[in-house]
């Protein structure tokens, strides 16, 4: 479909074990591998690069026809932290993800359709499509108030039964349209700034959020509210550390988070795919015996059947 189809990206966003099961295949080269061969289609993928963030991942995989010679490249985006029937972390990182895709040129006109899918196909993908849609709309129009979200999402329903599967996607879908819109409807320059402050924001989602200030006492009489004096530095910093350096630490610590993160990520699927495997050998196992001791007692039992049979009729008769 891919390759009929031209297609330049596939999203994914949903991971390949999700409570416990398996949602999906594992139909991409990992770094370990860097190939794999699909031998009943023809086609070879092999991994170009990989980009790991907190919360998604991109790669760069080389689709090659056997049959042709011919190879494409294809991009994978692959959103990692969202759950099923659930939404993302917040609007800011779901966009900064939808920006990337744009970003690389997926979704321009002069490429196939793009791949969008999770497990069932419906929720999260249905969500992806209905803020990519609006704020398409809206880009053309110049005018967010132009764009009736509810007709959008009928409209695409009309193609694919259920999109969006819950009220929190719905509602999550209207807060990423509304922020989507505020940033496409500002000049070049200042939304460039604003996806940079988004993705500064949204580097760590899976950290505590810090805690709230000091709430002010409540018997301030001052007209414009109470004044809140600085304060020190909490003195967690080395004394007399230049904010460079700080900055530096931190990122090199969120770097280290994230690359832990992601090897736990990597163990916990390796691990739970290979429990899967090893209960459908089990199964396999006892779906064979069963075949081998089935025409046994099926003939011992016909035996044992016909013996009581003649017992009956012989005490029938003897009676």
């Amino acid at each position: 479909m891919i390759w009929e189809q031209s297609c330049k990206a596939v999203i994914m966003l949903n991971r390949v074990i999700e409570k416990g099961s398996e949602k999906c295949a594992q139909y991409w080269p990992t770094t370990e591998e860097l190939q794999m061969s699909f031998t009943d289609t023809g086609f070879v993928v092999r991994l170009l690069s990989e980009e790991d963030q907190s919360y998604f991942t991109i790669r760069l995989l080389e689709l090659q026809n056997t049959k042709t010679e011919e190879s494409r490249e294809i991009y994978h985006f692959h959103y990692t932290t969202w759950p099923d029937f659930g939404v993302p972390e917040s609007p800011a990182s779901f966009l900064n993800f939808l920006f990337k895709v744009r970003e690389s040129g997926s979704l321009d006109p002069e490429h196939g359709p793009s791949v969008v899918h999770c497990s069932a196909g419906i929720g999260r993908s249905g969500t992806f499509a209905l803020v990519d849609t609006c704020l398409v709309l809206m880009e053309k129009r110049k005018n967010r108030s132009s764009v009736d979200i509810q007709k959008v999402l009928l409209g695409m329903r009309e193609y694919r039964m259920g999109l969006i599967q819950t009220p929190d996607q719905l509602r999550f879908s209207y807060m990423a349209v509304i922020e989507g819109a505020k940033l496409i409807l500002t000049d070049n320059s200042e939304t460039q700034n604003k996806l940079t402050q988004l993705s500064r924001d949204d580097l760590e989602p899976d950290l505590p959020p810090p805690p709230p200030p000091p709430r002010p006492h409540l018997n301030d009489s001052r007209p414009n509210g109470p004044h809140l004096e600085s304060q020190a530095p909490s003195g967690d910093g080395l004394a007399g550390e230049p904010d460079e350096a700080q900055d530096h630490n931190k990122a090199e610590i969120s770097g280290q988070v994230r690359k832990r993160h992601r090897e736990e990520r990597i163990a916990s699927t390796a691990q739970r795919v290979q429990q899967m495997k090893q209960r459908l050998t089990e199964s396999e196992r006892k779906q064979e015996k069963w075949q081998y001791w089935r025409p046994i007692l099926f003939n011992v039992g016909a035996g044992a059947g016909a013996v009581l049979a003649m017992g009956l009729l012989y005490w029938m008769y003897s009676q």
